[in-house]
């Protein structure tokens, strides 16, 4: 294949994929704390992805139908993927997904959200009952 056959000054960075354990109580997280809107489900046999987007990167989109938001997903940044693996959410000895945080599995570090408001949008969390990680003002990479 040609390097000239692809610009990748074109390139846009698209969607991030994380495993759920239950969509009942991760979308609506999504939904409510961050904003974000559900425009897409698909089944997969014995997985379902859920697909969701801030309604501000639909542009002129973001009141269309979920049919509409779909047809420009890949033309856009800042889609989260949510894929649940069908039973997850009701077997006992199901342990969780790596969080990156911890062995086995360390890598994962975080994904990142900007907000309009930092003090704001962390009273807001608190008030919702967020359990942070590590707080915004917490660690050596706070950014003040």
């Amino acid at each position: 294949m040609s390097s000239s056959a692809t610009n990748t000054a074109t390139y846009k960075f698209n969607h991030t994929m994380l495993r759920i354990k239950d969509p009942k109580v991760s979308i609506p997280w999504y939904e409510n704390v961050l904003g974000m809107q559900k425009f897409k489900e698909s089944p997969g046999g014995d997985f379902t992805n859920y697909f969701l987007a801030f309604p501000a990167g639909f542009g002129d989109k973001a009141n269309a139908s979920d049919d509409e938001k779909a047809s420009v997903q890949l033309n856009r940044e800042g889609v989260l993927e949510l894929c649940h693996n069908w039973g997850t959410e009701s077997d006992p000895n199901f342990k969780g997904y790596a969080s990156g945080n911890e062995e086995p599995g360390r890598g994962f570090g975080h994904i990142a959200v900007t907000v309009d408001n930092l003090e704001a949008a962390v009273k807001r969390f608190d008030e919702l009952g967020v359990k942070f990680k590590k707080r915004p003002e917490d660690g050596k990479m706070r950014v003040s």
